[in-house]
């Protein structure tokens, strides 16, 4: 056996800059400084005598062999993973590290509720937050970079399980002064596609509110987009356009400070189904289940 092996930490890192193809991302996604990261690399290669990485100013090239001590890698995380939750499983429940990724139309508009509460009530529990999309959210679950993923449904999950948080209802905004007057609620025919703004590709928000207008036409609409909620909602308020908004968003302030009135659309699919996720028969099942149930109390 060698006296000296790969540390777990190592391992994580040369993963993270295979995944990423940057140093900075690799770092940022590591929770590491940059120059943390390259010199645990760098550790690795001297450990075991190989260069892994080929370095330059514009890219990152990983050698053939870098290639297969990557794959090999993943397989070496995964049975850590796995060892870790057996053991954390048979403990106290949400006791020690969870790492979770939440949506960018969730984060910032639950986690301020829920977390304060969640730190007074759970001590133990150390809560590593990384904000994605669900595909690439859903992506670091399966490779073990994260143990849960908050997001919302409809959104293809695969084999996962998870666990109902809310309903989360979508409301239509609109510019204070529209000459339209909106109603007390928003039927989707009157919903003008040519000043529907939308979130960019990626954001399962942004299908969530074409199925909730239910018009086929409107996903091959050329419409506006935005990065962000707090940016559409900005586009509103400079007449710009409507745009569609979580209830939660709402609830956490989203139109203070506009002159954006929002009315909620009148449809049974104009909602989305908040849940956590998490691989399927992970030892940590039932924390997973506990934090659920954290969650729909905040």
């Amino acid at each position: 056996m060698s006296t000296y092996l790969p540390t777990i930490k190592q391992l994580q890192y040369l993963v993270a800059l295979h995944e990423h193809g940057h140093f900075g991302k690799a770092a940022e996604a590591s929770f590491v400084s940059q120059s943390t990261l390259s010199a645990g690399i760098r550790e690795l290669e001297s450990l075991l005598g190989v260069t892994l990485v080929e370095r330059s100013r514009r890219v990152v090239r990983f050698t053939a062999l870098g290639e297969q001590v990557v794959a090999k890698a993943n397989r070496l995380l995964r049975e850590a993973e796995e060892l870790s939750d057996l053991v954390q499983a048979s403990g106290k429940p949400l006791v020690g590290e969870l790492r979770m990724s939440v949506i960018p139309t969730i984060a910032p508009f639950m986690l301020p509720r829920v977390l304060p509460r969640l730190r007074r009530e759970r001590p133990e529990l150390k809560l590593l937050l990384r904000e994605e999309t669900s595909h690439d959210a859903l992506e670091s679950l399966h490779h073990g970079r994260v143990d849960c993923v908050l997001l919302a449904l409809p959104f293809d999950i695969g084999d996962a399980a998870c666990a109902h948080i809310a309903d989360d209802r979508l409301f239509i905004a609109f510019p204070k002064d529209d000459p339209r007057d909106p109603p007390a609620s928003v039927k989707p025919e009157m919903i003008d596609q040519g000043r529907l703004m939308l979130l960019e590709d990626g954001h399962c928000l942004r299908d969530h509110a074409l199925a909730a207008c239910s018009r086929s036409e409107l996903r091959a609409s050329a419409a506006m987009i935005g990065t962000s909620l707090h940016t559409l909602v900005q586009l509103v308020d400079n007449d710009l356009g409507v745009t569609m908004l979580p209830e939660m968003a709402l609830t956490a302030g989203i139109l203070n400070g506009t002159q954006v009135v929002a009315r909620p659309v009148d449809s049974p699919t104009a909602k989305r189904e908040i849940v956590l996720v998490w691989r399927k028969n992970s030892p940590r099942e039932g924390d997973f289940e506990l934090l659920a149930k954290e969650l729909r109390a905040g």
